[in-house]
């Protein structure tokens, strides 16, 4: 999932405080737990020199890769999953700490990863078969086939928000591929994603160094990433930062896949079970201390049912609690900086006529957020104009869904959203101009395995999960082979008979001319 406000990123800018120039570049990256400020992990800094030999060690290990085909790689990957699955305490216990999320959370979030992980596993053979078409009349001695191809190395650049769900999107469909994979987690929670790289050497110690690699620093190293020789990008992070990382992979014609911001709206239809709505709203908007790109930041209710949602968001926010202790709903937020970007987005809603319904500016405190939900902010103000990424939410009365559609898709994000009706989900599904929705419930694609993520407008484009995930790290190449020749036809060739040529003509008239 994406991060929001720069320096926040994990980027190929810097992603901590800019530096000055003279400044000497630190050395090691050191993660923070973010509800005590103790030290979690420490990495050395790898430079543009480190990066490319990582880069170098991948493309060498990928001809042994590639050579396992899909079989051999379902087993390398099962087993790596396995591995993960084994050591599940150490895994949860890393993520609470290193992000502050609870460790129930941090349980979904492995669980997703490992969800995911199998299903590319076992589906790529399928997915990535060769596919047989028609050659058409022109061509009928030959046969014509799409081979999907791996890309060679994949370099992955990953968020803080979910440093093991998100990432492994793209890193275990990249496997999974044939591709070989340098993963640069967030210098946030860098932690995790070495554990997640060493869990695959550990799995499979008969596999060479390269196949999954890390390197570790701040924005420097991930546009050292993005330039580097690596065949393919995938990032998620913020719609800012995604346009550095195209910009430095463009220097090689490297082609990207980006999962950047969101500020996905929820409809809440006349017809909603308007209880089950305000439980999966509260969820979507206040998980993970609202540090989730698809999660829910906009509600558009209609007029019928606004105060019965609004008073069942009470309801159902009532006991929720930020916390790092065990119970609590949430965690803090894992970047201080962002609260200043919460603190801003609810008092400006506040000050021009928003009002607070739960919670309010007193709310935002110096690492956790409780609950915030304002209602009616203007469409213009910066809660519901910019990605927050905290635990608030704003409500918004239309009169009609046709008024909630339409103020739903007037946002440069498109990534996700929900809607909740009895009668009318799947058509209001498909008049969001988003990537991918939930009916009835909330954020329910990201649990899927064979449905494809990814969003439109500043959302980003490209997908990860499902079978367009699997294609998304694959190369399509059509073969067209002939089969035998035809006697006295050769419509490729200087040797064309001179009635054939003749004829062609007539073929185009019988062909393509349309009688009515």
């Amino acid at each position: 999932m994406s991060t929001v406000s720069e320096p926040t990123q994990t980027s190929p800018a810097q992603d901590s405080p800019a530096q000055d120039s003279t400044e000497q570049a630190p050395a090691f990256v050191e993660s923070l737990n973010p509800a005590t400020d103790a030290s979690v992990a420490r990495f050395a800094v790898d430079g543009p020199a480190a990066v490319d030999a990582a880069v170098a060690r991948a493309h060498e290990a990928a001809p042994w890769w590639q050579e396992q085909g899909f079989a051999g790689r379902r087993r390398h990957l099962l087993r790596w999953a396995s591995w993960m699955a084994a050591h599940r305490d150490e895994a949860v216990d890393l993520l609470h700490r290193e992000n502050g999320k609870p460790r129930p959370d941090a349980t979904i979030e492995l669980l997703m990863t490992l969800e995911h992980l199998d299903w590319a596993a076992k589906h790529a053979a399928k997915v990535l078969a060769d596919q047989s078409h028609r050659p058409g009349l022109l061509l009928a001695n030959f046969s014509a086939t799409t081979s999907f191809v791996p890309y060679g190395v994949v370099g992955v650049i990953g968020p803080w928000n979910y440093p093991m769900y998100t990432p492994s999107g793209s890193i275990a469909l990249a496997l999974a591929a044939g591709n070989t994979v340098v993963f640069k987690p967030s210098e946030h929670t860098p932690a995790v994603g070495d554990w997640y790289v060493k869990a695959f050497a550990a799995a499979n110690p008969d596999a060479p160094e390269g196949v999954l690699s890390v390197v570790h620093g701040f924005g420097p190293t991930g546009a050292a990433l993005a330039a580097s020789a690596v065949n393919k990008v995938a990032f998620t992070g913020s719609t800012a930062t995604g346009r550095r990382v195209m910009m430095a992979a463009a220097q090689n014609l490297t082609p990207v896949v980006m999962e950047l911001g969101g500020k996905d709206a929820a409809l809440v239809a006349a017809d909603a079970d308007v209880p089950a709505a305000a439980d999966a709203i509260a969820w979507g908007a206040m998980g993970n201390s609202g540090q989730t790109c698809v999660g829910v930041e906009r509600v558009y209710v209609h007029r019928s049912v606004r105060d019965q949602l609004v008073a069942e968001l009470q309801k159902a926010l009532a006991q929720v609690r930020p916390g790092s202790e065990d119970g609590a709903s949430y965690g803090p937020m894992t970047m201080p900086a962002q609260v200043d970007v919460v603190r801003s987005h609810v008092a400006d809603a506040l000050e021009r006529g928003g009002t607070a319904v739960v919670g309010g500016l007193d709310s935002v405190g110096e690492r956790y957020i409780s609950p915030v939900v304002i209602l009616d902010a203007p469409e213009d103000s910066l809660a519901v104009r910019e990605e927050t990424f905290g635990p608030t939410l704003t409500v918004t009365t239309v009169d009609d869904m046709d008024e909630a559609v339409r103020l739903a898709n007037d946002s440069q994000y498109g990534l996700g959203g929900a809607v909740f009706s009895q009668a009318r989900g799947a058509e209001l599904a498909r008049r969001l101009d988003t990537g991918v929705v939930s009916v009835n419930s909330v954020i329910g694609f990201a649990g899927i395995p064979s449905l494809p993520l990814g969003g439109t407008g500043a959302s980003g484009f490209g997908r990860i999960h499902g079978p367009e995930g699997l294609r998304e790290f694959s190369r399509t190449k059509g073969i067209a082979s002939q089969r035998f020749p035809l006697p006295g036809v050769k419509l490729l060739s200087f040797g064309r008979a001179k009635a054939i040529t003749a004829l062609l003509p007539r073929v185009i008239g019988l062909r393509h001319v349309r009688r009515s």
